[in-house]
């Protein structure tokens, strides 16, 4: 994945260490190149394809069955082989489907990364999947019972805009300088205990 320089990473880092300053809140940055390996996809679409082969063949030539199933297993074995590439697999997986793994997998991460430990209950994941187009802000049950939805998906809203205009270093840092700016409001520093959790920018290949 190279949507980041070791530049940008560090100055991702910089970004969440500066939030961070102003509140006790925790901020966890990841991006994941994908959220699954969508594996099931060159064989569902190679037999859906070879099934349909034979029809054609049967009312339209005189091939004899063996041929027949022989265009059939080639025809299953060049589909499978077509579609194996991460980007062919994708374009055949509905975009509910790919949002609802890349979902699974942010809330997957908000356990993994440990923001359901912090000390006051005020962390808080900037997640991107790459490879489905999908971006999400968790908070913890505390801070959602303050900060209404539409604060984290305006975030979410100004941070795909970015990445998509090939800007994700700048989607990042205004992502968490906002992210920042809505637990200063509500958590300010007061005598939490400093860098809970990591903050730089966690890449998952």
């Amino acid at each position: 994945m190279d949507l980041f320089t070791d530049d940008d990473k560090a100055s991702i880092s910089e970004a969440i260490a500066a939030a961070e300053r102003r509140t006790s809140g925790e901020i966890i940055a990841v991006v994941a190149s994908a959220s699954a390996n969508y594996g099931y996809v060159p064989p569902l679409v190679a037999a859906l394809v070879a099934l349909v082969v034979p029809w054609p063949l049967i009312y339209f030539t005189w091939m004899p069955v063996q041929t027949i199933y022989l265009v059939q297993l080639a025809v299953f074995l060049l589909v499978a082989l077509a579609t194996y590439q991460r980007d062919v697999r994708l374009f055949f997986v509905p975009t509910k489907v790919k949002h609802e793994r890349a979902h699974r997998r942010a809330m997957e991460q908000f356990v993994a990364q440990n923001l359901y430990t912090t000390e006051h209950h005020t962390g808080v994941l900037i997640f991107v999947s790459v490879a489905e187009r999908f971006a999400e802000v968790i908070a913890d049950q505390r801070i959602y019972a303050r900060v209404p939805k539409v604060s984290w998906d305006e975030i979410v809203r100004g941070l795909t805009s970015e990445i998509g205009a090939g800007r994700a270093t700048v989607g990042f840092k205004q992502a968490i300088a906002a992210v920042g700016a809505i637990l200063a409001e509500h958590y300010p520093p007061g005598s939490r205990q400093l860098d809970e959790l990591p903050d730089h920018l966690i890449v998952i290949d």
